[in-house]
């Protein structure tokens, strides 16, 4: 894990790979579980049957799921010492190239993209790759945008 000392030290790191998280085996359960959350049953996801005939040959993880699990990701990738609190802002943009199958191991690899000066503190973007072990394509590409405040 990389730790910044301060927000003006983590700035000082604007197009810094800032680090790859621990890996992170996604199981049915937490599609289940997110199945349940968002109403979103569909088969590819929640048929185990059925998705193990299907296109994946087997059930994969809704791409929000993949993309929600950012902040687990995140935090064992860095933290920056020094704020009052950080807020989730939004995204900018997310692509999903490669689904997720159930029982893979995935990571995220955060590059500060962005920094802006806002009252209080600082807004950045970080460019999050979720990569699955042994796959080519990425599960996630995601410009996420946090305001951090001192």
């Amino acid at each position: 894990m990389r730790v910044f000392s301060s927000l003006d030290e983590f700035a000082a790191a604007v197009g810094e790979r800032l680090g790859a998280s621990e890996w992170l085996t996604v199981t049915q359960e937490q599609v289940n579980t997110f199945a349940d959350a968002t109403g979103d049953h569909q088969w590819i996801h929640v048929d185990l049957d059925k998705a193990s005939k299907g296109p994946f040959g087997g059930p994969i993880a809704h791409g929000f799921l993949t993309l929600s699990l950012l902040p687990q990701l995140a935090s064992t990738t860095y933290r920056v010492d020094g704020l009052s609190m950080g807020i989730n802002y939004g995204l900018n943009k997310v692509r999903f190239p490669q689904p997720v199958k159930v029982g893979s191991k995935i990571r995220g690899v955060a590059e500060l993209a962005e920094i802006t000066d806002v009252p209080g503190g600082k807004q950045a973007v970080v460019t999050w790759t979720i990569e699955i072990d042994g796959e080519r394509k990425p599960a996630c590409v995601a410009e996420f945008v946090a305001r951090m405040l001192r």
